[in-house]
């Protein structure tokens, strides 16, 4: 029974404790508000030139310091997508190194020094990637056993596959596309190897469209032929038995088979005039991620952090050294 008086003792101490180390974190947190005030009191009209020093060379810097984005969507035809990325990767190369005059001489770009970098990246989209070949979806559907399909989808194994690809560049005034869009795009497309292969392709597909056009002539004499017979025993009193297992619905069939095939060759002959197809571009997209247009207010805001910072220091040392003399 002795025990529950030390008990409630012990308690009223711990709590009397527990409030005076609270009350002196409060006066402590009081005194730290003063002395700042007291600092900014000791300091004001430096802090003052501080900040508008770093409003003014702020407003300088966000006027005359600007970022512009530009994209280019394009289609690598005939294979060239490792050849494409390839070719984007050294011109962003020779931005870093600063080679004016390769991006001049070589690429074409207008005015070099203006020119920040440039990236490309596959528009991902595994709809038209597996809807273009059967054999595709049986590619992803076997990767996706393995692994995880999202990550599988933006792979640069599978990615660089997908029909259309993303060129971003970056320049620090606005632009126009004869300056920096069409010499890009001409670069890209400077390639004896692929020119060649490009003639070849179209003169195939013209090969393959001739000899549609003359399979489709054949079919149309075909059914000419047939409409004749069946007007004229219509028009004659004679009984006319057709056989619905004869092969004029297949004719028809493919007629229009090849009819559609005709088209999309049209459309392929538009889609590879060129290496390298663009299909967009986007131009001077002015670009305020970061700090990029908000440097009036980040400069005083630095200013006067590093104000503080060095005489927190100077205090600091100061105290230090009279202990140490002491």
């Amino acid at each position: 029974m002795s025990t529950t008086p030390q008990s409630n003792e012990n308690q009223e101490i711990d709590l009397s404790q527990i409030s005076k180390k609270f009350t002196a974190f409060i006066e402590s947190i009081f005194a730290l508000i003063f002395s700042g005030i007291l600092f900014v009191k000791r300091n004001i009209i430096v802090l003052g030139v501080l900040f508008v020093i770093g409003v003014g060379l702020g407003v300088y810097l966000d006027k005359n310091t600007k970022n512009y984005d530009h994209q280019i969507i394009v289609t690598p035809n005939f294979s060239s997508t490792d050849y494409l990325y390839a070719k984007i990767d050294l011109i962003n190369s020779k931005v870093n190194e600063g080679d004016t005059l390769f991006l001049k001489n070589v690429v074409g770009i207008k005015n070099p020094k203006k020119f920040r970098k440039i990236e490309i990246e596959p528009i991902a989209d595994i709809y038209r990637f597996i809807g273009s070949n059967p054999v595709n979806f049986e590619f992803i559907k076997l990767l996706g056993e393995d692994g995880d399909l999202n990550k599988i989808v933006v792979d640069p194994l599978t990615s660089k596959n997908y029909t259309y690809h993303n060129i971003s560049f970056s320049t620090s005034k606005l632009t126009d596309t004869e300056s920096t869009v069409k010499p890009i795009l001409d670069y890209l497309n400077n390639s004896d190897h692929f020119i060649k292969i490009q003639k070849e392709y179209a003169n195939n597909i013209k090969i393959k469209m001739a000899e549609n056009d003359t399979i489709i002539a054949q079919i149309n004499g075909v059914l000419n032929s047939f409409s004749k017979k069946v007007n004229g025993a219509q028009n004659s009193d004679k009984l006319v038995y057709y056989n619905e297992s004869t092969q004029l619905d297949d004719v028809i069939k493919t007629k229009d088979f090849l009819n559609t095939e005709q088209g999309n060759k049209r459309i392929e002959l538009v889609n590879i005039d060129k290496i390298i197809k663009d299909s967009s571009t986007t131009i001077n997209i002015k670009n305020n991620k970061g700090i990029v247009g908000k440097m009036k207010l980040v400069l005083p805001m630095v200013f006067l952090l590093l104000f503080v910072a060095i005489s927190f220091f100077i205090s600091f040392y100061k105290r230090q050294l009279a202990k140490s003399k002491a």
